[in-house]
């Protein structure tokens, strides 16, 4: 199956290595997608109860995918709603301080600075660079010994230079000053190896259209249990409580506004569901099960081990760390400077090659559909833009 392109015969790219912005649908996926969607048509209403049902399915594939539990999985549209709800739900205390790092995605930053305004919390930025090598963790460490914070918000694998961050070090660390541990790991699930059991995190924050290889308004929150009860619900409506569907179908007398809010992650589903996505989200993980995210990220970066030394020859400077266990499935190249990088854009979209040039880089991310023979393409493009430039 890896290599195999046979499910994408309708993507209009001959080089697709852009799934770190957004994956393409496999034919699977989207037939998947259209079979519920027919089953909504045909059966109204009828069809919810076999929806909510597909909706415990999908959490217990996805603890399966990162080590976790069912009951510990919430499904929310985006990785930025999950953080938006955490940010909202933790227990804070005026003057709690947040450490987050600059140079991530602002997914990960904006709803930890909001928090901070809406709660009077301080908000402490590091440097996401240093984590290139041990420095990173070691900052850390001096940072939380100056002064305590109450949660570290980091992201499993940076967006713009690929740097597979050190989630177990930066956990430990963490954690032996007494900080929380959120992950946005939209960068990771499903190419990059993840293991909640094994990791001192708390919350963990995942969508489905990135190497999970699903549609957009679908994605998951996992919340450790020894943390699930201390999260205020501040985000919370209807479905939300303890048999929350029982005055639907129980008969008279069953509506009521008393009834608990759920101590699982799953009171974070407050109401109806993007149920269409959550169907091609688990037929996406399906494939991703039958393959294994460690053999799709050994796979991949057989892929950009073949690409990178050829790019760079022409001047690029990669980012990608010289430390394997830092390896994610990106590639990302800062472009010699006789190149213009909108204009090297430009030229790889034209000749039908997918990528991305997030903050000032050329970045390459293949999957499991890729093979290495598809670097060539890329090489011979970006070889003659060289050669014109000089």
């Amino acid at each position: 199956m890896l290599g195999d392109r046979s499910a994408f015969h309708d993507l209009q790219y001959d080089v697709y290595f852009n799934h770190a912005s957004i994956s393409p649908l496999s034919t699977r996926v989207r037939e998947s997608i259209v079979q519920s969607a027919n089953d909504w048509a045909r059966r109204g209403a009828s069809a919810w109860m076999d929806h909510r049902a597909q909706r415990d399915s999908l959490r217990t594939r996805i603890a399966g995918m990162i080590g976790g539990r069912a009951d510990e999985i919430g499904l929310v549209p985006s990785t930025s709603q999950g953080l938006v709800d955490l940010a909202l739900g933790v227990p804070w205390e005026r003057g709690d301080r947040v450490v987050l790092f600059d140079g991530e995605f602002p997914a990960n930053v904006t709803p930890w600075q909001r928090a901070a305004a809406l709660f009077g919390l301080e908000v402490t930025m590091l440097p996401v660079g240093a984590f290139v090598d041990d420095s990173g963790v070691a900052r850390l460490r001096q940072e939380l010994e100056r002064r305590p914070a109450r949660l570290v918000a980091v992201s499993a694998v940076q967006f713009q230079t690929g740097l597979r961050m050190p989630l177990a070090e930066i956990g430990a660390v963490a954690h032996a000053h007494g900080a929380e541990v959120s992950v946005d790991a939209i960068q990771a699930i499903g190419a990059v190896p993840v293991d909640v059991g094994a990791l001192p995190i708390d919350y963990l924050v995942a969508g489905s259209h990135k190497w999970l290889m699903g549609p957009e308004g679908a994605g998951f929150v996992w919340v450790h249990p020894s943390r699930i009860d201390a999260l205020r619900p501040t985000v919370a409506s209807w479905m939300s409580h303890e048999d929350a569907t029982e005055f639907l179908f129980g008969g008279m007398g069953h509506l009521r506004y008393d009834r608990p809010i759920r101590h699982r992650a799953d009171f974070l589903e407050i109401g109806a569901q993007n149920s269409i996505g959550f169907v091609g989200l688990e037929t996406a993980i399906r494939d991703l099960e039958a393959i294994g995210v460690p053999a799709i990220h050994r796979h991949v970066n057989e892929i950009l081990d073949e690409l990178e030394p050829q790019l760079v020859e022409l001047g690029f400077r990669s980012e990608r760390s010289a430390d394997p266990n830092r390896r994610s499935t990106i590639l990302a190249l800062v472009p010699p400077p006789e190149l213009d990088l909108r204009a090297t854009f430009d030229a790889l979209m034209a000749n039908r090659i997918g990528c991305a040039i997030p903050d000032g880089r050329l970045r390459f991310s293949p999957h499991w559909p890729n093979d290495a023979a598809q670097s060539q393409p890329i090489v011979r493009v970006l070889r003659e833009l060289v050669a014109k430039g000089r």
